[in-house]
């Protein structure tokens, strides 16, 4: 007798293959990233002071609808899934592009999808940052991971939701004007241009992505969800995001790999190219098992997480569990193949290896996936 399917062996296989929809999708993406946010240009602009390239956002976010693409149609969006996102932040992370893509279109979007989006305090803002009229940002510090135990500092007091309270190290709070709080009472919107609202720029490594300290002295807030409601949503808005991070990562390492392939093939020393020095070509080759292997558990994370899977919480610790340590190492090596010129401010390998090392302790590191995903698998750690 046959024994019965059991869920595993019955659950639809993940499909890690890109759609003709979604190379589409990068094709545009890449496109206008190429004429606007190259590396050399977002290099030459990285000192600037601005939180972001606000041109370059308006025609990702509201001129290609990408702001839009988590959120249902009926609710002013795009009615795309995590794949698609994932795709624009695999381009986006190919070129360190200064967008809060992540931040606003990601973690504030679906923190906001976890509320009750037929209230219109909700309905109204989630529209807002679908369509790009609003930059929008989760105020948690950057390094908060999903499932991390709440640590709101933010109280609410009065008739009139009056915050006070401050949040350290909050990526995309500058150059957003809504702010979404976890305070002790619930979930709350904050216009950043309130009365008691002080945003403070803190000097980050990664300049393309800033961090900021959120100080609130009784500043007014819209209720959206209560405490139990509130947690779920933040902490289903920090699986998301890390999973989708992994994608980001994924195309740090790519550029990374492609732009040394492409430079030792062109640098010669003793008459020949180095990249045909055996040593050379050992390093890369196993740089490319390592970037094909994140392509998979990222494209795996991004697909649990759109179809809804019951096993999403494992697939994203195990891309966050390699995805992060490869985009490190994939710029490290950047940097070393390149010689001297990698170590200049001129080239802009710096540029991917500090977004590769903020992005590792973005939404928990790779230590802290890899406890989770024991965790997750009943899969006891090492006893002291």
């Amino acid at each position: 007798m046959t024994p019965p399917p059991s869920a595993a062996s019955s659950a639809t296989a993940p499909d890690l293959l890109y759609s003709e929809a979604e190379e589409d999708l990068r094709a545009a993406v890449r496109s206008l990233l190429t004429h606007r946010g190259a590396p050399a240009t977002v290099l030459a602009e990285a000192e600037n002071g601005r939180p972001y390239d606000a041109e370059l956002w308006r025609s990702l976010a509201s001129g290609m609808g990408t702001a839009g693409l988590l959120v249902p149609d009926k609710l002013g969006g795009q009615g795309a899934t995590a794949r698609e996102a994932a795709v624009v932040l695999e381009e986006l992370g190919r070129s360190v592009a200064p967008v809060p893509y992540l931040t606003g279109a990601v973690l504030a979007v679906t923190a906001l999808l976890g509320c009750d989006t037929a209230e219109d305090a909700v309905a109204a803002p989630l529209a807002a940052l679908a369509e790009g009229r609003r930059v929008g940002a989760l105020a948690v510090p950057l390094t908060t991971w999903p499932g991390a135990r709440p640590t709101e500092t933010v109280r609410a007091a009065g008739r009139r939701p009056l915050l006070s309270g401050e949040v350290t190290a909050v990526a995309g709070a500058a150059g957003s004007d809504l702010l979404l709080v976890p305070a002790d009472t619930g979930l709350y919107a904050v216009d950043t241009e309130a009365e008691g609202v002080r945003i403070t720029p803190v000097t980050s490594l990664d300049l393309t992505r800033p961090v900021a300290r959120v100080t609130l002295a009784e500043a007014p807030g819209s209720l959206l969800a209560g405490p139990g409601r509130a947690r779920a949503a933040v902490d289903a808005a920090l699986l998301t995001g890390a999973g989708l991070l992994a994608s980001e990562q994924l195309g740090v390492a790519e550029w990374c790999l492609e732009e040394t392939v492409r430079y030792t093939g062109e640098r010669r020393q003793f008459g020949r190219p180095v990249g045909s020095f055996q040593a050379l070509k050992h390093r890369l080759a196993a740089l490319w098992l390592e970037v094909a292997s994140a392509r998979a558990v990222a494209r795996n994370a991004a697909d649990a997480l759109a179809t809804g899977s019951v096993d999403r919480a494992v697939a994203v610790a195990v891309a966050q569990s390699y995805c992060g340590e490869v985009a490190v190492r994939a710029a490290q090596e950047c940097v070393q193949l390149h010689g001297g010129i990698g170590m200049t401010w001129e080239h802009p390998a710096h540029l991917y290896l500090k977004r590769a090392k903020s992005a590792e302790l973005a939404l928990g590191t790779p230590g802290r996936h890899r406890a989770t995903l024991a965790r997750l698998v009943d899969l006891p750690g090492p006893q002291d």
